[in-house]
């Protein structure tokens, strides 16, 4: 007697339909998720950046900015991409414009801190001077950020070519993201809207606005403990590029973070001490901008 033929199992449209459900969850779960910054990652945005801060800043204090020169202007906003990477939210770009007229005009100094500060102490002592300089000041970062958020847009209504042309994308970043493999996200202190549209003309590219956590959206560290627990980001590996080593060690000080990559930019704003630091880091890798553009591909 011959065998008997097998039975075809045949499922069900709820079967099938938990299968093609499994399959779909099992897919979403290979592969790597990019949490980035924006600004000194994807874009330099130091020359709108200041150029705005100036125009905000003759608008917060008319009486100090009054009459000034246009070569006193121009080193200003020079020493700003000097300064530039101590600035970690937007409006503190306010408060270096003012601290430098301070430091080139005796008259109009307000703070105790002004008298002999050169530069490079900025640099290196920003974040003791920032407290100091805020109350000295009776200055409140809400107010400012306000500020600096209305003059931006009154740029980009008046001179959005104007606007977009101060800034710039570093060179391979736009196809790195127009081609990314990868999840994307962004994670930055500049407000969302700015961070779009730069994206939008200079990039050519559309992220969806729930995949941008811009400023009021909480501190780096609690959006990276977000995005790892959302179900759909489960099984992918973590990634997050920043250029402000600050920031970098904050997450390694987050137990719940150790599962992230972590990368710093050498292109961003960071200067050659922070780097050196930064090799001295296991956890911290850092990255050439060429090596960015293709992980992202």
């Amino acid at each position: 007697m011959g065998a008997e033929p097998k039975k075809q199992t045949i499922l069900s449209i709820g079967e099938r339909r938990r299968i093609a459900a499994e399959l779909r969850r099992l897919t979403r779960m290979v592969g790597d998720l990019y949490a980035l910054d924006f600004d000194g990652v994807i874009c330099d945005s130091c020359g709108e950046s200041s150029l705005s801060a100036l125009k905000a800043a003759k608008i917060r204090w008319p009486s100090l900015f009054e009459g000034i020169s246009l070569t006193l202007e121009e080193w200003i906003i020079d020493q700003m991409h000097f300064l530039r990477p101590v600035v970690e939210t937007g409006y503190e770009n306010l408060l270096l414009i003012r601290l430098l007229l301070e430091i080139q005009i005796p008259l109009v100094r307000k703070s105790s801190v002004t008298e002999g500060l050169t530069v490079e102490a900025i640099l290196e002592k920003w974040v003791q001077l920032k407290p100091v300089v805020m109350k000295e000041w009776a200055e409140e970062s809400a107010d400012l950020i306000n500020l600096f958020g209305t003059v931006r847009d009154e740029w980009m209504n008046e001179d959005l070519s104007g606007w977009i042309g101060a800034n710039r994308l570093y060179p391979g970043v736009a196809d790195a993201l127009r081609f990314a493999s990868s999840r994307v996200f962004i994670v930055t202190t500049k407000q969302s809207r700015f961070a779009d549209a730069l994206l939008r003309k200079l990039a050519g590219v559309t992220i969806h606005s729930e995949r941008i956590y811009g400023l009021g959206t909480g501190p780096k560290v609690e959006v990276l403990k977000k995005l790892q627990a959302m179900p759909e980001h489960q099984g992918l590996k973590l990634h997050f590029v920043e250029d402000r080593i600050a920031t970098l060690k904050n997450v390694i000080k987050e137990r719940a973070l150790d599962q992230w990559n972590l990368y710093l930019g050498r292109w961003g704003y960071n200067t050659e001490k922070e780097r050196k630091e930064a090799e001295d880091i296991p956890r911290i890798q850092l990255l050439e901008l060429s090596d960015f553009s293709h992980k992202l591909k």
